[in-house]
């Protein structure tokens, strides 16, 4: 059977960090206001002419340099972004012709934070399909962009970054014991589209607007749908939370990771956690910590890693992955 083998990670973060000190001066918010409600403290801000494909090129380069493999190996580049450099083109076709590619396919995915999921989803579905042999899923945001930073609901929470994966064909038995992805569990409703939205688009307003969010009726379903669908995907794979070695959620919020943890028993220390240094990133949180772990040593090839994500739409989703 073809697998999709996670085979290369890579991440970019602008160099620019905006503190919860410096966002103080900005808002009326403290730094103890925001880290007690979502345990961020800092978030890192795109420089002036930093673009979102800017972001994905310099995270698709680290990912492909860690998985050892040429860019033009690559059969589809799949950029998940809510951000995009433009309305059209594409940004992952910004990005094919930045990484020197001048064959294969690109496309964005918009799934807003659940992006990553929804690009693993669908480049494994092109792998086992046998339509691509190697796929490189970015995850790029310049959130900062459509910010409103008079609105402290908001402007605290969001910041920009990239992370990338490189997946690539192995054969092998359809087992939780094989390296590869195991399962994927994707799901949306749009009866609460106005719930976490963008006030603008080119068929509304004609502008880009800026985000808009009610925060407690986001958090009241992110903590059940994120609950339902990290015991999907675990049901479907036949797997428990005890044989989960790391758990890499969306970075959304310090309160929603801690509980969701508890609940399925899964200890502190499995848990990988970066919303205090990069807040929340969207479609780039997920490959972002992953990155992160994977370059600190804490995940090893072998390991079972759950991801999981909840993004405006509402969309939500798990992966589940022998790394």
């Amino acid at each position: 059977m073809r697998r999709s083998v996670i085979e290369g990670v890579g991440s970019y973060l602008p160099q620019r960090v905006l503190t919860n000190a410096e966002l103080a001066l900005m808002v009326d918010t403290s730094d103890d206001w925001i880290s007690e409600r979502t345990g961020i403290r800092e978030r890192h801000i795109a420089a002036d002419g930093e673009l979102t494909s800017d972001l994905a090129v310099a995270a698709g380069k680290a990912a492909l340099a860690d998985a050892a493999i040429e860019a033009s190996e690559v059969d589809l580049v799949i950029v998940a972004t809510a951000t995009p450099d433009q309305t059209f083109p594409a940004t992952a076709a910004t990005v094919q012709a930045l990484l020197g590619m001048t064959t294969g396919a690109s496309f964005d995915l918009q799934a807003v934070c659940s992006g990553f999921v929804y690009g693993l989803a669908t480049a494994d579905a092109f792998i086992r399909s046998g339509q691509a042999d190697t796929i490189l899923v970015i995850g790029a945001e310049t959130f900062s962009r459509i910010l409103d930073w008079k609105d402290r609901g908001t402007c605290v929470l969001f910041g920009d970054g990239a992370g990338a994966a490189v997946l690539r064909v192995a054969v092998g038995p359809p087992d939780v014991a094989s390296r590869g992805i195991i399962t994927n569990v994707l799901h949306s409703d749009g009866r609460f589209r106005d719930k976490l939205y963008v006030d603008g688009g080119p068929s509304s307003t004609g502008t880009v607007g800026h985000l808009r969010m009610e925060g407690r009726e986001v958090f009241k379903h992110a903590v059940t749908n994120i609950a339902a669908v990290m015991e999907e995907a675990l049901a479907k794979a036949g797997v428990t939370p005890d044989d989960i070695d790391w758990f890499v959620p969306h970075q959304a919020n310090l309160r929603i990771l801690d509980g969701t943890a508890r609940r399925f028993g899964i200890q502190d220390h499995r848990v990988v956690v970066t919303v205090e240094k990069h807040g929340n990133t969207s479609a780039a949180s997920i490959p972002l910590a992953l990155d992160t772990a994977v370059k600190d040593g804490r995940i090893k090839k072998g390991d079972l890693v759950l991801m999981e994500a909840m993004g405006g739409g509402f969309t939500w989703g798990a992966s589940l992955v022998r790394f």
